[in-house]
């Protein structure tokens, strides 16, 4: 269980922290008494606690719950890696909007999922559902899929075991999406056609450093029909600038 610090005397800080690590990935929502049952302390406890929280944004309510809030997101873009890898990016991350005027983004996998830690808006006449701070389905993203192709075999079985389905589109066959991910790191790319949202298509690609992948970059635009080749080779350059300042030599 999470956040087992319900031991008498423990600090404000403890307590603080027990209530955030109740969270974790399977448990992304939690009601007042599960919360307070996984941080092992009192509910009365949790419900102050949690109210202090809310003010801060650290916590966000819905009607089913606690969620972590949006303030959480932006102070963990400032860990080194997050910090590092947005700084050295942002310049080619840019440049690539200015030539395709496509929304881009920067992406790293959170354990199964994909977070987004940059996005930079292009056309608003394709519909984007990413946010920075957003995570979203590693399956149904081009940086998703960019990530996953990469990603420990543990991960990619977890997230074969449990397709999706966001749009008519979304790839749902384990053995369909499984074939993918071998084209995909084969090719050097990813791409989508409507697997997040209708009228989208993404091609993304990885970043390499420290002897691994990393992140993805991405672009989102309304076809691949005719710019594909285009926007691949865009992002395969930029990518590797980033590896390069990540200081990574990127295979060819």
């Amino acid at each position: 269980m999470a956040g087992r610090t319900g031991t008498p005397g423990a600090t404000l800080t403890g307590r603080i922290m027990a209530i955030l690590g109740a969270f974790d990935d399977q448990h992304t929502r939690l009601g007042l008494s599960d919360l307070a049952r996984r941080a092992d302390l009192p509910i009365p406890t949790v419900h102050r606690l949690a109210g202090e929280l809310l003010r801060h944004g650290a916590l966000a309510r819905t009607d089913r719950g606690y969620v972590i809030g949006r303030r959480m997101w932006e102070i963990g873009l400032l860990a080194p890696i997050q910090s590092t890898l947005r700084e050295t990016a942002a310049p080619f991350l840019y440049d690539i909007h200015a030539a395709t005027r496509a929304t881009v983004h920067l992406a790293v996998r959170d354990d199964h999922q994909v977070l987004y830690l940059e996005r930079i808006a292009g056309r608003t006449s394709v519909p984007v559902v990413s946010a920075v701070g957003l995570t979203l389905p590693m399956h149904a993203t081009g940086v998703g899929k960019a990530l996953l192709a990469h990603a420990p075999e543990d991960i990619r079985r977890r997230v074969l075991a449990s397709l999706t389905r966001v749009t008519p589109y979304t790839i749902t066959q384990p053995g369909r999406l499984n074939e993918q991910l071998e084209q995909i790191r084969r090719a050097g790319y990813a791409t989508t056609v409507e697997e997040m949202s209708l009228g989208a298509c993404s091609v993304a690609v990885p970043i390499h450093g420290g002897g691994q992948v990393v992140a993805a970059i991405g672009v989102v635009v309304a076809s691949l029909r005719r710019d594909r080749a285009r926007l691949t080779a865009a992002l395969q350059v930029a990518a590797q600038g980033i590896s390069r300042q990540l200081g990574a030599a990127p295979p060819p």
